[in-house]
């Protein structure tokens, strides 16, 4: 629970600042760009997140890769996060922060799980239809479950739209066993 707290003060914070200055897409943008460099190099990422290194040395380091490269806020949100010892909670906290940026924009956020990845254009279709069916805007992400034979099931806000062969057979199975 103390992580959700984390996540939430700091998303919630880093979305007041942003709007306070007027860069809440520009502070998205390089939020994203700078968890793409973590995870491409992992090493740095550990670096950050090392409790035994000095919060200077974590900021030098932090300015010689991102200064230039993202505004002063957020490279400021970055050395916030290294003093309050917080930037294993990076992600989740950007995660909170564009959560804010859709709810603002009318939109609710979901994950459509399928067998294989799915193209962009049939991501856009389905977002369309959910954002119809659900009456709300929907942006749908996409996760691969090898769990699903194949079809589609969709999260969004907490509800599932299950179009999957599996709940097709579960269905079947449980009219089966009710005869």
């Amino acid at each position: 629970m103390a992580e959700l707290t984390v996540d939430l003060t700091y998303g919630t914070a880093l979305y007041e600042a942003a709007g306070d200055v007027d860069k809440r897409d520009e502070i998205a943008e390089n939020a994203d760009w700078v968890l793409d460099v973590f995870r491409e190099n992992p090493d740095l990422q550990n670096f950050i997140n090392y409790p035994a290194i000095s919060a200077r040395e974590k900021k030098e380091t932090i300015e010689k890769i991102f200064d230039g490269n993202v505004c002063e806020e957020f490279l400021n949100f970055l050395y916030v996060l290294i003093d309050k010892g917080r930037t294993m909670h990076l992600a989740k906290i950007i995660k909170v922060y564009k959560s804010l940026i859709e709810k603002e924009e009318g939109y609710s956020y979901g994950t459509v799980y399928s067998v294989v990845p799915l193209d962009k254009k049939r991501i856009e279709e389905l977002e369309q239809d959910v954002s119809k069916l659900m009456q709300m805007n929907v942006r749908l992400t996409n996760e691969t479950d090898p769990k699903l034979i194949g079809g589609i099931k969709i999260l969004v806000e907490g509800r599932i739209i299950d179009a999957s062969i599996r709940k097709k057979f579960d269905d079947l199975e449980s009219q089966i066993n009710l005869n």
